[in-house]
């Protein structure tokens, strides 16, 4: 009787089901995909980046420089707001933008959440590429922008910290664009990114130091609320310490809680619209 059972046991162990994939396996291989998909979208990057910071090096340091409406100082003080300024809003845009279209009419975001992953970091993913975008934004910025304006301020020992607060802003800037994609209703969507983006930019201390605002209190109030603020600041200060500026652990500080808010906010607005 245990000669004939044989077989049957043998047969069955070979048509098992084979394991499931851990999730950390499950993650990885998602964002290695998007990774291939942004070494494809280089130009991509590259056009969101020349459109607002470059237009605005050339209007402010060359145009307004060359006409001696700004002093030639200006163009080091600008260059690091604008490092930032790409990092944060194309980390916002390459997260908001595909995430309209995924859950709007072609529901590509189903393929994701169909995967043996946990919604919440499908949305991580998501947040990652995104906050890598934005540290692709800023290195190609730096070279092209020092290119426009003739020189670019440079503190190799520093480079540390300006890499942490671009992964930062980077980071808040995709958050900020998933609760956008996530909470909005598409029809509302440009609307809403002119009515954020644009404060950002011009309340962020992209084209003049913090310390600097204290002749107009109310204005410094405002932008101390704007993260763009600090992401500006930490990047200028490691870029230029010798310029008056918000000291760097401050700027870490604020930017850490600020990336915990929205990632909080943005993981569960993803969450539940992706249940919906």
């Amino acid at each position: 009787m245990t000669d004939l059972d044989a077989p049957a046991v043998a047969a069955t162990s070979t048509t098992a089901a084979p394991a499931r994939p851990s999730a950390h396996r499950v993650f990885l291989a998602i964002l290695r995909r998007d990774l291939l998909v942004t070494g494809k979208e280089l130009w991509v990057i590259l056009v969101q980046v020349g459109l607002t910071p470059l237009f605005m090096l050339f209007v402010f340091v060359n145009v307004l420089g060359g006409q001696g409406i700004v002093t030639r100082n200006f163009a080091d003080l600008f260059l690091p707001g604008i490092i930032a300024l790409a990092a944060l809003t194309t980390a916002l845009q390459s997260v908001a933008l595909p995430l309209v279209k995924e859950f709007g009419f072609t529901r590509e975001i189903e393929d994701r959440l169909l995967a043996p992953l946990s919604t919440n970091l499908v949305a991580v993913g998501k947040l990652v590429v995104a906050m890598l975008r934005g540290l692709i934004a800023a290195a190609l910025i730096y070279p092209l922008g020092a290119l426009m304006v003739g020189s670019a301020p440079w503190q190799p020992g520093r480079l540390p910290m300006v890499l942490l607060t671009v992964l930062l802003g980077g980071w808040i800037g995709g958050g900020i664009g998933m609760t956008l994609a996530t909470i909005l209703p598409v029809q509302r969507i440009n609307i809403t990114f002119s009515l954020v983006v644009t404060p950002i930019i011009w309340t962020g201390c992209i084209h003049y130091p913090w310390p600097r605002l204290s002749s107009m209190p109310w204005f410094q109030t405002v932008t101390a609320l704007n993260p763009m603020t600090y992401v500006s600041e930490g990047v200028r200060g490691a870029m230029l310490p010798g310029v008056a500026h918000i000291p760097a652990w401050v700027c870490l500080l604020v930017l850490t809680g600020v990336a915990a808010l929205v990632t909080v906010t943005s993981v569960r607005s993803f969450s539940r619209r992706a249940v919906q």
